[in-house]
């Protein structure tokens, strides 16, 4: 069985003959498949709070582009996750293994801890002390990578083979709208609680305390979820090791394997640039938007509201193209309507502050990310195929695709203030050109052909 992604849903663990369209849609109400959606939920919920949500409250406190850039780090703990993934396999959480088990009594731990985290981040003020800030993001972000590697574990874990295709789309969707939540729903809330008379910094302050009470919702749902059977195996045909011999045994296995592969380094380098068009330009995207003159609830409504729908179309769009064409081609077909659609912002700012220009630019760009975010998602799970280590193999490459949105885009606010955004986002069509190189490269030396056999 291939791993299952913490992002948008892949194709390889589609049944091959639905019985029918009832049949189909029923596998969308066994509660396995509900459970992975509000967990999907909770994954999803956090990210914006030390991502995009957290730019657009710096840059209205007056932080400068170059800063706002350099918080691009703070997603560190997403690229570095595979390092403690081991960890999370092998070792138990005092009180909350024994009482809830293995990968239930992590969620819980991890969730309880996200929720601290969200707090501290909510107590800071970006104007006078974003060292502060940069701190509260970067727990929040530890606290959700954290969470993301046991919901992974989880979800691979709990849903048969017949549901994990239903089980991936449920939480793929769930995840979106945490996101939405976190980003468009976090902007009403504080827009809401600024015009009630609050200070726009308090307004901000509870904005962050109510999503803070929205991991709940995840909480809730680990508590009512069951152990999954393979966790409990796992554990039973390990109690013998020491801790740290599980860990040795969960790290290597996946480093290793992969590793052997040939073509390993090339591989990996792709893994790091494929998204790096998506991430360089979707650093400074929240920014631009605020600069070039549209209000905060045109950011949370447009931005948000209809990239949200983009999004779902173009995973839906993006799982047609991989069932239709083979890895390589869909792999090529993503890369380029990613990087292409970049321009779409290049006109946006010659354009200046228009709605339905931003809804065009923002529907482009989502609507071709979700393609290639689907498509690459099915190539990261075909190259996880040991289910002995499939949480910590699948860490170690999120993580590694995690490069280009935390440090190969972290200088992507000082590139924009040198050129200008008409010129920025054109840079961001060139970055896309390493990827796609190594792609080429890959499937002459027959890479995704061999993957594909091995499916």
């Amino acid at each position: 069985m291939i791993n299952a992604p913490d992002r948008p849903p892949e194709n390889t663990a589609t049944p091959p003959s639905p019985a029918s369209w009832r049949d189909g849609l029923a596998v969308y109400l066994q509660r396995r498949v509900l459970i992975v959606l509000l967990l999907g939920f909770s994954s999803g919920l956090p990210l914006a709070l030390s991502g995009s949500t957290l730019l657009v409250w710096m840059r209205e406190s007056g932080v400068d582009l170059g800063t706002i850039g350099l918080f691009a780090l703070v997603g560190t703990p997403y690229t570095l996750k595979f390092l403690w993934a081991p960890l999370v396999d092998a070792l138990h959480v005092p009180f909350f293994t024994r009482a809830f088990g293995r990968r239930r009594g992590w969620l819980v731990f991890s969730q309880l801890l996200l929720i601290v985290a969200i707090l501290l981040l909510a107590l800071t003020d970006p104007a006078r002390s974003p060292l502060f800030v940069a701190l509260g993001a970067l727990l929040v972000a530890a606290m959700s990578s954290t969470q993301d590697i046991v919901v992974d574990a989880f979800r691979v874990e709990s849903l048969p083979e017949s549901e994990q295709a239903a089980g991936m789309a449920s939480y793929v969707a769930a995840y979106r709208i945490g996101m939405l939540v976190s980003t468009a729903g976090a902007l009403f809330l504080v827009s809401a609680f600024e015009s009630t008379g609050i200070a726009r910094s308090s307004a901000w302050t509870w904005g962050y305390v109510v999503m803070a009470a929205m991991v709940l919702i995840g909480t809730a749902t680990a508590l009512s979820a069951t152990e999954p059977e393979q966790s409990a195996r796992a554990e039973a045909a390990t109690r013998t090791e020491t801790a740290f011999a599980r860990v040795i045994h969960a790290a290597a296995g996946a480093f290793s394997e992969f590793l052997a592969r040939k073509d390993a380094l090339a591989a990996l380098a792709f893994v790091v640039l494929y998204k790096f068009t998506d991430a360089f330009s979707g650093t400074m995207t929240a920014p631009f938007v605020i600069d070039l003159g549209f209000s905060r609830n045109d950011y949370a409504a447009i931005v948000k509201g209809v990239g949200l729908a983009a999004t779902l179309i173009g995973g839906f769009a993006g799982g047609f193209l991989a069932r239709r064409y083979s890895l390589a081609a869909s792999l090529w077909i993503g890369g380029v309507l990613q990087a292409v659609a970049n321009l779409s912002f290049s006109w946006l700012a010659l354009a200046g502050v228009n709605q339905w220009a931003l809804a065009f630019a923002i529907t482009a760009e989502n609507f071709t990310s979700a393609i290639g975010t689907v498509i690459f998602v099915a190539y990261l799970s075909a190259l996880c195929q040991n289910p002995l280590h499939t949480a910590t193999h699948y860490a170690l490459l999120t993580a590694l695709a995690a490069v280009g949105r935390t440090y190969l885009s972290s200088g992507a606010g000082f590139v924009a203030k040198a050129t200008g955004w008409p010129l920025f986002f054109a840079i961001c069509v060139l970055v896309a050109v390493p990827s796609l190189m190594l792609l080429a490269w890959l499937q002459r030396r027959g890479h995704f052909a061999a993957l594909e056999a091995r499916v």
